[in-house]
């Protein structure tokens, strides 16, 4: 027995069994699924969709029967996608295809601000597109600030200007080019990929330029942006947030019902129960029943923290260059005007079988509600396991290995005597660098305060002023851990690190990629011997995989390093991980954000120290060169990422 679901959340609809309905009468009204009932693929970019009568993938009604065609896909709710892991008729190289709406994820962010969302959505994003599920984050503040500045005329008469509805299709509370300039695709540069504006793997970032839109000569005055803006009775600049975030909605739908989107990410406070009713309905009426919307909302419990969020806030884009302490009295006033409507997620959602998290303190406390699908999991598996902890991570190829000296691939081979070398200097010199990294948090403890006081910076990491050193005010002292792989090459550098001192692991995880039949060649070998190969591995390195038993690709070494991954964002202590090329390649695409394309290119040379410290904002980034006439490390002020001379290694 089957029957017919609501419209839309909180419109009943009477349940009517499935046999006494005429499969010609069937329709899929807004919101509606009807199961194992076939239905049309998604509408092409640029099909036009007019009224609200349609069917939950956007056809229209028909009296005729559904076709029976082969290639007529069925509604797939969960499906299983990982790219370079599964492999169907559907999806032939693991990817979600675009008919299995079911198995894609809309992330509906939920909160007060300084609560962390962007910062949230900033690491989700990075993981995901990591694990090669194409995400894009769509920030309605970025365009809410744009839309402000131009200001249309009061009368707000809206057009979408073309993402995917048709250009200048008429549509509800969109948002014209008139008022959003057109959003143009950034190719920033591979060494542009760190810090608050980090490049992300997959889809390039989306860059709003202020000045790609002509306005028209009778515009009034820009908004200002300040408390009052955000003030519900301020009638106008309600409207206009309003249809921002509608408009900011409509693009990401856009982006992952026909533009190839797993994941698309809607960041914005969405903090009052009404907006979150619209959301759902456009996604419904746009997408039907099948496309999993997610709702997570941030909470900051924690006096310290949330007076940390504040003063990152004041070098955000609304208040940078302005008065701190003006920018600060102004943002707390925002902030209490958002709170008089707040409503948090809870009983609403309950009743209505929506999916939620709840994040509080940024993963000191985590609730979650009807999580259904494998993405759904996966960042709710991920939202577990990362913290706000100042601490180091250090990555490092192994020493100089035989192999190396005779220019082969994989094996096993041991350290030449430069690569000894270079593992009794690298434990010297992250000792040096963890007893620096501890006298600096002393040096900050005892120059900042909570709450703040006049003359402070940026504050210190809560974590600094708990508990968790035995109610002491002093910095916590941090553990370090060495992981190395469980090849001899790997294991010999970590060797001379004192185990009392340090927790020294071995992980087969970051092993280096298999190269299968081919292990121990050189690459003039494998380009006399396996011509074809060279050249496929040539073209596209990223998604070829090394033939014979145990052969592996980089979308191999992705997936066994998840779980090495999810551990580093869990632990709050140091680490240093002494790893193989591709192996450093994959942890450095991930910390960085880097582009899928550049991954398997990166330029990771032998006697290179990599030091990555998580930041509110992003990474900071540092290298160091191993110098071995003077068996010491110098940090390379110049250094940058970028692709090796040569795409054959």
């Amino acid at each position: 027995m089957s029957s017919l679901a609501a419209t839309s959340i909180g419109q009943a609809t009477d349940k009517l069994p499935m046999k006494d309905i005429p499969l010609s009468s069937r329709k899929t009204a807004p919101g509606n699924s009807i199961e194992g009932v076939e239905i049309e693929s998604p509408r092409p970019t640029g099909t036009t969709v007019i009224g609200q009568s349609k069917s939950s993938l956007g056809a229209a009604p028909s009296d005729t029967p559904a076709t029976t065609a082969p290639n007529s896909p069925r509604i797939r709710p969960t499906t299983l996608d990982i790219p370079g892991l599964t492999k169907s008729r559907a999806s032939p190289d693991g990817r979600i295809a675009q008919r299995d709406v079911g198995a894609k994820l809309v992330i509906v962010m939920v909160g007060l601000p300084a609560r962390g969302k962007s910062y949230v959505t900033k690491k989700i994003a990075r993981y995901l597109n990591w694990l090669q599920h194409d995400t894009r984050i769509f920030n309605v503040g970025e365009r809410r600030r744009i839309a402000a500045k131009i200001n249309p005329a009061s009368d707000f008469e809206l057009v979408q200007s073309g993402t995917g509805l048709g250009a200048g299709h008429t549509h509800s509370g969109t948002i014209s080019a008139a008022v959003i300039p057109s959003v143009s695709v950034v190719d920033t540069s591979l060494t542009e990929g760190h810090g608050e504006n980090q490049n992300t793997l997959g889809p390039p970032a989306i860059d709003l330029d202020e000045n790609s839109t002509t306005h028209s000569e009778d515009a009034t005055p820009a908004m200002a942006q300040d408390a009052h803006f955000f003030d519900p009775e301020n009638v106008r600049a309600a409207q206009l947030r309003e249809q921002v975030a509608m408009s900011t909605l409509d693009e990401l739908l856009d982006y992952v019902l026909y533009q190839g989107g797993s994941v698309g990410i809607l960041d914005a406070t969405n903090s009052t129960l009404e907006r979150r009713k619209h959301i759902i309905d456009r996604v419904r009426e746009r997408a039907g029943a099948e496309l999993g919307v997610l709702f997570l909302e941030s909470q900051c419990l924690d006096k310290n923290l949330l007076e940390s969020n504040m003063r990152l806030k004041l070098s955000g884009p609304d208040y940078k260059d302005k008065d701190p302490v003006t920018a600060l009295a102004d943002f707390r006033e925002r902030v209490a005007i958002y709170e008089k409507n707040y409503v948090p997620i809870g009983e609403y959602e309950e009743r209505h079988n929506l999916q939620y998290v709840q994040m509080i303190d940024v993963g000191r406390k985590v609730v979650s509600h009807q999580i259904r699908g494998f993405l759904a999991a996966q960042t709710v598996y991920y939202l577990l396991n990362f913290n706000l902890a100042a601490r180091q991570i250090w990555i490092t190829r192994h020493g100089e290995s035989l192999d190396n000296v005779n220019g082969k691939i994989g094996g096993d081979s041991n350290l030449s005597e430069n690569g000894m070398r270079y593992a009794q200097t690298l434990a010297k010199f992250i000792g040096c660098q963890k007893k620096a990294f501890s006298l600096r948090q002393v040096q900050k403890q005892a120059t900042t305060h909570f709450p703040p006081l006049p003359g402070d910076t940026t504050p210190p990491n809560p974590e600094y002023t708990t508990t968790l050193n035995g109610g002491s005010s002093e910095p916590v002292e941090k553990n370090f851990c060495v992981w190395t792989s469980m090849l001899k090459r790997s294991v010999t550098t970590g060797q001379y690190f004192d185990e009392d001192e340090y927790d020294v692991k071995q992980m087969r995880m970051l092993d280096e990629l298999n190269a299968g039949v081919m292990e121990g060649m050189t690459y003039d070998e494998i380009r006399k011997m396996y011509a074809d190969e060279y050249e496929l591995r040539r073209t596209d390195k990223l998604h070829y995989r090394y033939p014979g038993a145990g052969g592996e690709g980089y979308l191999d070494v992705i997936n066994r390093l998840r779980a090495v991954i999810v551990e580093v964002e869990r632990t709050t202590d140091h680490v240093l991980l002494i790893v193989h090329r591709s192996v450093a390649r994959v942890l450095l695409a991930y910390f960085m954000g880097l582009k899928r394309e550049d991954v398997a290119d990166l330029d990771v040379p032998l006697g290179t120290l990599y030091c990555l410290e998580p930041k509110p904002y992003g990474v900071e980034f540092k290298a160091y060169r191993y110098h071995a006439d003077t068996e010491w490390f110098y940090p390379d002020l110049d250094y940058k990422l970028q692709r090796a001379a040569s795409n054959q290694e």
